[in-house]
C-alpha cells in the first residue's frame, strides 16, 4: 500500500466568523505552512476573538525541528480557547502535545488540547 501523504504539506485553512479555524494538512508540515497557520490565528486574535482550532491530521506527516520552532514563535502571542485534533498518528500527537505545552508555559495560560480518532 502506498503512503497517501504528499512529500510537502498542503495546508488548507478555513476561518469561520466566530473564531473557529479549521485546518487540514497533507504531508510533512513546512515552516511556511506553520507560519501561515500562525498568521491566520493572529488575524483572528487581532479581530478581538480567541481561537478555537479544529485540525484534521489524518494525512499529516512529520513536523521537523525548524517547523516546531516557527510554530512556537508564531503561536506565542495567540490566545486559544481550545485545540481539537482528529486522526493524528502517535508521533503527531506527541509532537503536538509537547509544542502546545511549551507555548502554554511561555504564555502562562493553559487551554485544552484534545485528540480524537475521528471527526464525528
Amino acid at each position: 500500500m502506498s503512503d497517501p501523504r504528499r512529500a510537502d504539506a498542503r495546508p488548507w485553512f478555513r476561518e469561520d466568523p466566530d473564531g473557529l479555524l479549521c485546518t487540514h494538512v497533507e504531508g510533512d508540515l513546512s515552516e511556511d505552512a506553520a507560519s501561515a497557520l500562525a498568521a491566520a490565528c493572529q488575524r483572528i486574535n487581532e479581530s478581538g476573538r480567541d481561537v478555537l482550532m479544529l485540525c484534521d491530521a489524518r494525512r499529516m506527516g512529520t513536523v521537523p525541528a525548524p517547523t516546531r520552532k516557527a510554530m512556537a514563535d508564531g503561536f506565542r502571542p495567540v490566545r486559544f480557547i481550545a485545540i481539537a485534533v482528529f486522526g493524528a498518528s502517535f508521533t503527531v500527537r506527541v509532537i503536538t502535545t509537547l509544542a502546545t505545552k511549551s507555548i502554554q508555559i511561555l504564555n502562562r495560560k493553559a487551554y485544552p488540547v484534545e485528540f480524537f480518532e475521528t471527526e464525528a
